[in-house]
């Protein structure tokens, strides 16, 4: 058992939340000092800010130049939710979820978008679904990264080259942390607040020339408010993917955007942030291979996520407890870490099994995921021993 003493060394900064997530090393509000208040954003100058964003954007993913990209309303949830009531309903459909925002897509598309020929292909937190399963057929639906279970796919080789249907891929904790295989992908969707520390309320909505196709010979028959819409008289609405966004956006968001990408192409674009991400994860792997009370919730190295990295309490006197004692123990040893200023925001997701998400993503630096493993075994140990176990 570890003993009461707290560590020596303190995290730097102690943000390790999975959205909103840290903001980029060396962050200021001076950051933000060239940021276009007060101007339209269809203005030439609010017009143009907002097309660099979508061009750095391109270059630092590596977005094929035939795919489209805009920014929209609502987060990521607000691209996904324009892809499925824009796309849906022209395929059978199949709904991979192994975690909560995977399941919240299936009930979208069975109890609002009531559209019959839907399988759902399922997994318990920490562990992934038959992939091969998928239809080519039918349009797919995932997620790449499970932010809520800490699984990820390995790869898109279980995409059909010749497949018929869509698939579209929330990717919002996987884009800028995970190599995305473009040539499988047809809707990829993220938001600015995860894994380049942005602010919340945008998402960014790209499109395969397939799936821009679909929208122009495909009409769904429900009504789509106009936040939806991407098509006019049966083509495209091209500003949205020029910066002509369908609803106001703040441009203090947009500067702070253009920031992160400034600082990802500076760290080395998307190789460096990825490393960056694997070498966070890498420190918390050799924490738990030494620990005696914490494991991963995914038990697969080669699924297990780089950014929202989920644990689980393998101690025998806790897995003794009921579910509801679990999670209560749970969020006591992350309350203990947050008072000491140590972590912050790091309990699991509300519907996940009990234990910690600590956000290893490339704005977090190594030095203060290294400082955070000792704390882990004191709260632990703080925690158990004041409950009597």
């Amino acid at each position: 058992m570890t003993d009461l003493y707290q560590p020596a060394m303190r995290p730097a900064d102690p943000r390790f939340s999975s959205g909103p997530c840290k903001k980029h090393p060396g962050w200021t509000f001076n950051t933000l000092s060239n940021a276009l208040l007060g101007r339209s954003h269809r203005s030439a100058p609010g017009k143009a800010r907002l097309a660099q964003a979508i061009d750095e954007t391109r270059a630092i993913l590596g977005v094929p130049d035939d795919y489209y990209i805009g920014i929209v309303p609502a987060s990521d949830t607000g691209a996904m939710e324009m892809a499925l009531w824009s796309l849906l309903g022209a395929r059978p459909v199949d709904v991979l979820a192994w975690e909560s925002f995977g399941k919240g897509w299936a009930t979208d598309i069975t109890a609002q978008l009531k559209l019959d020929d839907v399988r759902l292909l399922e997994a318990p937190y920490g562990a992934l679904p038959d992939l091969g399963a998928a239809r080519p057929d039918a349009d797919v639906i995932f997620t790449w990264n499970g932010t809520t279970s800490g699984v990820r796919v390995p790869n898109a080789d279980w995409i059909s080259d010749t497949r018929k249907g869509l698939t579209i891929c929330d990717a919002t904790s996987a884009a800028f942390a995970q190599d995305l295989d473009w040539p499988k992908l047809d809707v990829v969707t993220y938001s600015w607040q995860k894994v380049l520390g942005g602010e919340a309320a945008h998402g960014m909505l790209i499109l395969s020339p397939r799936a821009v196709q679909r929208l122009e010979t495909y009409s769904p028959p429900w009504p789509l408010p106009k936040i939806f819409r991407l098509t006019k008289a049966g083509k495209l609405i091209q500003g949205i993917f020029k910066g002509a966004t369908i609803n106001t956006p703040s441009m203090m968001a947009v500067e702070d955007y253009l920031a992160a990408l400034k600082w990802a192409a500076r760290l080395g674009g998307l190789p460096a942030l990825i490393a960056r991400a694997d070498t966070n994860l890498g420190i918390v792997a050799d924490w738990v291979d030494g620990s005696d009370w914490a494991g991963f919730l995914c038990t697969d190295p080669m699924l297990r996520s780089n950014t929202a990295v989920c644990l689980k309490i393998t101690d025998p006197a806790i897995c003794a407890l009921s579910t509801e004692e679990q999670t209560a123990f749970s969020k006591t040893l992350a309350g203990h870490l947050e008072r000491e200023g140590v972590a912050l925001d790091i309990g699991a997701y509300r519907d996940a099994p009990a234990g910690l998400r600590i956000w290893c993503g490339g704005t977090i630096d190594a030095d203060d995921v290294m400082a955070l493993m000792p704390w882990l075994d004191w709260a632990f140990a703080k925690t158990k021993a004041d409950a009597g176990l």
